[in-house]
């Protein structure tokens, strides 16, 4: 049974990998409007759209003890702010959710084949650790959770790899064990390549040294697409794994690209392996909805262990 420390751990690595990660977002002009926007009136560092999302996801799930597209849908479109940092892409659909449209229309109203960014992976956390104990229910799951707002195969591909990267190592799984696990439910091009690489880099002797920022951008990517950036994000957190949490920030930070996303999927996923107690106060102190987010992961996990009881 999972406890409230790994819950915690998740969502608070999450929120963390996000806050800390956007001010290193983008390139100069996006970096500023974050220098302006990015802190709230107490001093607290600001999350974007990948904890607000997650934390609709997490709030369905509470309501009604397993994904319900329809109220999904309704979450993100109700919990939509400019300032949070949302695409472009994903605005347009939520605008039109909020203005009647069902999510099966507006999911390809902006991408006709719908979109495979990593918009579902990135609050993929939540339903891994939700179906943690049920993996048989766990990758249709994070399809369906996706699929709101990602259609397309890859967009849906990249949530069940997360999703089950953290249930992973939510249990307990490590290095390799975490990354192969993740390769077996993610069977599509290009995530498989990537995965692969990410196994021998994961699996190299201490003797060699690890890839640099330029080798991990170059051949696993540091874009907003779900293969260019869910298996940096899962490699990120493995090689840091048993190393401080402000390591693995630096590391995504010198990626550059999408950093935020990427330092939300691997938050998440050093946060399940490691706990609560594993991550910074120096900067969990300076977390907006810091409790929010201890709360709706604690009601998380007393829903997960009553039924497990």
């Amino acid at each position: 049974m999972l406890t409230r420390q790994t819950f915690e751990g998740c969502l608070l690595g999450l929120a963390l990998g996000d806050a800390f990660g956007a001010p290193h977002e983008g390139g100069p002009l996006e970096r500023l409007v974050w220098r302006l926007i990015g802190t709230t009136r107490h001093g607290e560092r600001r999350f974007t759209d990948d904890t607000q999302m997650s934390l609709d996801v997490a709030e369905s799930l509470l309501a009604h003890g397993g994904v319900e597209p329809d109220d999904l849908a309704r979450r993100f479109a109700a919990g939509y702010r400019w300032s949070r940092g949302y695409g472009p892409g994903a605005a347009r659909l939520l605008k039109r959710i909020a203005g009647g449209a069902t999510w099966q229309a507006a999911n390809r109203s902006v991408y006709p084949d719908g979109s495979f960014g990593n918009g579902g992976a990135m609050r993929a956390p939540v339903i891994g650790l939700f179906f943690a104990d049920r993996p048989e229910a766990l990758v249709e799951a994070a399809r369906v959770s996706a699929r709101v707002t990602h259609a397309h195969p890859l967009g849906e591909a990249g949530a069940v790899l997360i999703a089950t990267a953290t249930a992973r190592a939510a249990l307990g799984a490590r290095g390799v064990a975490v990354a192969e696990a993740a390769a077996a439910a993610c069977d599509l091009e290009p995530f498989q390549t990537r995965l692969a690489l990410a196994r021998d880099w994961l699996a190299s002797t201490t003797a060699t040294a690890p890839p640099t920022p330029d080798a991990v951008r170059q051949h696993l990517g540091n874009g907003i697409s779900a293969p260019a950036s869910c298996v940096t994000a899962l490699y990120c957190a493995l090689r840091f794994i048993d190393a401080p949490f402000p390591d693995l920030l630096a590391f995504v930070a010198s990626l550059r690209g999408d950093v935020d996303t990427i330092g939300a999927m691997a938050g998440a996923i050093w946060g399940a392996a490691n706990g609560a107690a594993g991550l910074p106060e120096s900067q969990l102190s300076r977390l907006e909805q810091r409790e929010r987010l201890a709360s709706v992961a604690a009601r998380l996990q007393t829903m997960c262990a009553a039924r497990g009881a």
